[in-house]
């Protein structure tokens, strides 16, 4: 899972010239806009900088889920679900489904959405749906150091990376002990930092 890793009030660095022609463009509030957009002085194109969408699974096998212990920082040694940023031209599913096998070199069926949840405080959403794993035949991508196998009682609590992940995982095993599957939807406060996400 790839997350910002800077905490500096914008998550995004200052732009300082224009994706399109390469002249420099000013901060400015666009006529008929609200808020302050890089604007290109040469071309006149208008710069939006919007949320991103990390997308992720919580791939499970019989009684046990599927983590990935880190090999990049942010918190580089701490386990997550695999995930990541979503790219242009894939959907939400498919980018969980890639990211499983990016980072765990796994194959899932993925099911249905089960978190929603919005990361405010460095314009992201996180998303993560359910998934089965289709075997074992699973090892550490690029972007891990372990891929691992959890049943519930031996879940590293102390040692997940991201609030995101933990709140999914918690949510996902009340919700397998019930038998009572729902999605959620939430809102992190914009007091967590990005290392806290």
């Amino acid at each position: 899972m790839k997350y910002f890793s800077q905490r500096t009030g914008d998550p995004e660095p200052t732009m300082n010239y224009c994706s399109k022609c390469g002249a420099p463009v000013t901060l400015t509030t666009p006529s008929g806009d609200t808020r302050p957009r890089h604007v290109c002085v040469n071309c006149g194109v208008i710069h939006y900088r919007n949320p991103k969408l990390v997308v992720g699974a919580i791939p499970e096998w019989e009684d046990s889920i599927l983590l990935c212990r880190r090999a990049i920082e942010p918190q580089h040694g701490k386990w997550t679900l695999p995930a990541g940023f979503m790219e242009t031209q894939e959907t939400a599913a498919g980018a969980a489904t890639r990211e499983t096998l990016e980072e765990a070199c796994a194959r899932v069926e993925i099911g249905e959405m089960f978190t929603f949840i919005d990361v405010p405080a460095i314009s992201q959403v996180h998303i993560f749906y359910r998934a089965r794993l289709l075997d074992t035949d699973f090892h550490p991508g690029e972007e891990s150091l372990e891929t691992v196998l959890f049943s519930e009682t031996r879940i590293p609590w102390d040692d997940i990376a991201f609030r995101t992940v933990s709140l999914t995982l918690r949510h996902y095993l009340a919700d397998r002990r019930s038998g009572n599957w729902r999605f959620r939807a939430m809102t992190l406060p914009m007091a967590y930092s990005s290392n806290e996400v």
